[in-house]
């Protein structure tokens, strides 16, 4: 630890020589559109705040903007159309490494005037997606790097929101638990397009991971859905994460380099050629730890070294009006471990096994959006994706023979149509409607040792298949006055393999009933499916054979309500409330009326039993956010979460779920400091506070698991039990050096600052025969460097 903070001083100081840099200006440039109908607005001024001279763009008839020779640091920028609602963007960070490329969209005003700009400021966070009216909020590629102990990662960057919790996953794992709901029922989207679970050391079915696939090079802001959906959202249970990839700079070629505890990474864009408007961005990234291995560095001491590697990439390319746009994004990951062959250094049961996992994913299509006149478009898309999980795990035994433990491989596949129409009638009505065509494949396999089976090792799948699903959805958007905002909508889904469909009515509303604070609402039913392998578990009969109960399991569904109060107490100063219930049924559990399993509290994995749909759950709670934006050089959020959630399984009683943590709050905040001779660099202080209630687990009994030889769960008390309370400190450290032709950026992360031992959760242990606790993660550092040019 303390030679990370040498080396951070150390790479500070050297970064920070003197440089004549007077008058250091970058670009911002960009492209304005009407939010509903995307049409340029030409003729759109963008202002930069509080510049003298005063600094100007105007949209041309692309609706695009340029403003040259912009000093370095942070501004605030005014936009404004006549007709439209002004929109103000504050305290946006232009480095002189690369140019700030933004993508604008205004919204009309509801009674259109002719010499008046109407002003109506989109606030922060404001989804992307239109349609959105309450537990929607957009996630910037900024926040992603500023938030302590985030690491780039938009699933960490999620975790700070009120209502989502991820320590139910450890520390290394970027899972997203929202509203008390399982991980599983979260819905991830690229480009407008479902996609599968975007993670480095995924399990299969899961949402989340140890390292995002996704690098904020290749991010625009991305947009987080809690509750209540908008129509045009299918297959999810709990949540959507809605991720968009920028285009590259068409202008201009830019590179990004970047070196740390995490990876090497490196990031190209510009244009094909100077008369083009077509362009490019790639980002690749290679594990640190992995590279150290390949030079011969042994860096953790058994040879278990996490690889891990991954490609994102975007070509955009402009037709006239219309845009063709080529993506992809892909990676793979893999950790071996080894016994030791050393019998006397065995502390427990897991130290005998031998095994490795490796978990790979890729996602990409083309995308074409067709212009069809100044009130319509279309958007037709076709992609591919594909994501392979797999383990093989070996117990080490007498003389240090190795015996098969486990075997199981998942790989799933998935081809992709879509079609989306928007059509905006008015300032008052916007249309949207569009189908997804979906061939799902798989080809699974999956054998254990199973102490239900007297620890013989059971194959319980092993099948190749595929199931076609179709969803079709209809919304329409009506500003019914100034003040009121009304969405509805309905979405379909079928599932082809066993017929079984749903029709999901979906509605929310917005009442500004003052300049300052709004009343939001929303409602809808949502389902989801389970993931393919699902379908066609195979359980061994007494006769020999297996049998498949699993193939006409039904969709698991969940109606949501929520409420929103939010009130802008000053121009940087946000408060909302959000209370919310949601009931969910048809909910897959075990038939057996002594059991007490249910797939609530699953968050990745193969089931091992009959299933069928008729369990419930409930979730309900408060959700309290107050955020003060970035603005005078420096922010604080303060969230907080109290909430309950429960399931009933066959037995019929009702229980908390895995995920009933019953609380969890966030405090964060930072300060920028301008430094230097032309305060051109800035230095950056954040911190994070996270206070949550302890995971729940399933009391063991102690006698029998040593009768039997492994643990024997005390079921009548399932999810019963909650550990501690779980309690951490992360800091962030980072100095932005800016140089005529580049920015320098180093950064220091540090999760756990305190050292808090937190329990993750307490086991049985074959060896020892005792109850053993299992804890998260000490203090860990993550130092980097990062240059723009």
């Amino acid at each position: 630890m303390r030679f990370i903070l040498f080396v951070f001083i150390v790479l500070a100081l050297g970064l920070s020589l003197p440089v004549h840099a007077q008058g250091l200006s970058q670009t911002i440039r960009g492209r304005i559109l009407d939010r509903e109908s995307q049409q340029p607005l030409i003729g759109a001024t963008v202002l930069v705040v509080g510049s003298s001279p005063l600094l100007v763009g105007t949209a041309d008839v692309n609706g695009d903007f340029k403003i040259p020779q912009v000093p370095v640091g942070r501004h605030t920028l005014k936009i404004s159309f006549v007709g439209y609602e002004e929109q103000t963007i504050p305290e946006l960070l232009l480095g002189s490494g690369k140019e700030l490329v933004l993508n604008i969209g205004l919204g009309e005003s509801f009674t259109k005037l002719n010499e008046v700009t109407v002003t109506g400021e989109r606030e922060k966070g404001t989804a992307r997606n239109d349609m959105a009216t309450v537990s929607a909020r957009s996630i910037s590629v900024e926040e992603s790097k500023r938030y302590a102990a985030s690491l780039s990662d938009p699933a960490r960057t999620a975790q700070t929101l009120a209502g989502v919790s991820g320590t139910s996953g450890g520390d290394l794992s970027n899972e997203i638990v929202v509203r008390g709901n399982s991980p599983r029922g979260l819905l991830w989207r690229i480009e407008g397009v479902e996609a599968p679970n975007p993670n480095h050391f995924s399990d299969a079915g899961a949402s989340g991971g140890a390292v995002s696939v996704l690098s904020t090079n290749a991010l625009a802001n991305s947009d987080f859905f809690t509750a209540a959906f908008p129509a045009e959202y299918g297959n999810a249970l709990s949540g959507v994460f809605d991720v968009r990839l920028r285009a590259g700079n068409n202008q201009k070629r830019e590179y990004a380099f970047q070196a740390g505890v995490l990876g090497v990474e490196f990031a190209l864009e510009g244009p094909f050629s100077a008369r083009s408007k077509a362009s490019y961005l790639v980002n690749y990234r290679y594990s640190s730890l992995a590279l150290l291995n390949n030079l011969g560095v042994d860096v953790t001491g058994d040879g278990s070294v996490p690889k891990y590697q991954d490609l994102s990439f975007k070509v955009n390319v402009p037709v006239g009006r219309h845009n063709l746009v080529f993506w992809g994004i892909g990676g793979l990951s893999s950790n071996n471990f080894v016994a030791a062959r050393d019998s006397s250094i065995w502390k427990s049961y897991f130290d005998r096994f031998d095994g490795g996992s490796s978990s790979d994913v890729a996602t990409g299509g083309l995308t074409y959006t067709h212009v069809l006149n100044d009130r319509a478009y279309l958007e037709t898309a076709l992609t591919a994706s594909g994501d392979r999980h797999g383990y093989q795990g070996y117990e080490v035994g007498e003389g240090y023979r190795r015996v098969l433990d486990a075997d199981q491989q998942f790989v799933n596949t998935a081809l992709r149509g879509s079609l989306l129409y928007n059509y905006k009638l008015s300032a008052r009505h916007t249309l949207r409607a569009g189908a997804v065509v979906s061939r799902l494949g798989f080809d699974a396999r999956s054998g254990f040792r199973s102490d239900d089976y007297g620890g013989q090792f059971v194959q319980f799948l092993q099948r190749t298949g595929a199931a076609t699903t179709t969803q079709a959805y209809g919304q329409w958007k009506y500003r019914a006055t100034k003040q009121l905002t009304v969405t509805s909508g309905v979405h379909f889904l079928r599932f082809g393999l066993n017929g079984n469909t749903a029709l999901e009515p979906r509605v929310g509303a917005r009442w500004a009933f003052s300049p300052k604070q709004s009343l939001s609402a929303g409602a809808g039913l949502h389902s989801r499916l389970e993931a393919p392998f699902v379908y066609f578990t195979q359980l061994p009969q007494a006769g020999g054979g297996y049998a498949e109960p699993n193939r006409n399991l039904g969709l698991a569904r969940a109606l949501h309500y929520v409420l929103g109060y939010d009130n802008l107490l000053r121009e940087d100063l946000r408060l909302r409330v959000e209370p919310y219930y949601q009931y969910l049924y048809d909910v897959a559990i075990s038939p057996n009326r002594n059991s007490t399993f249910a797939a609530l509290n699953f968050s990745g994995g193969a089931p091992t039993e009959a299933l069928v749909a008729r369990g419930k759950g409930q979730n309900y709670g408060l959700d309290v956010t107050l955020e003060k934006f970035f603005t005078g050089q420096y922010y604080f959020q303060l969230t907080g979460s109290l909430y309950d959630s429960r399931y009933q399984a066959a037995d019929g009683k009702w229980r908390n779920t895995r995920y009933n943590g019953n609380f969890v709050a966030n405090a964060l905040g930072g300060r920028e400091f301008k430094v230097g001779r032309e305060h051109n660099n800035l230095v950056s202080l954040n911190l994070r506070l996270l206070w949550a209630g302890g995971n729940r687990y399933t009391p063991v009994d102690l006698d029998a698991s040593r009768q039997a030889g492994y643990a024997v769960l005390l079921e009548d008390r399932a999810w019963a039990e909650q550990g501690p309370g779980y309690f951490r400190l992360d800091l962030r450290a980072s100095y932005r050096n800016n140089r005529p032709r580049a920015s320098h950026i180093i950064s220091l992360d540090i999760q756990n600052v305190t050292n808090n031992q937190n329990i993750f959760g307490r086991f049985y242990d074959r060896y020892s025969q005792q109850l053993e606790t299992s804890y998260q993660t000490s203090l860990v550092p993550f130092l980097n460097y990062r240059v723009e040019f």
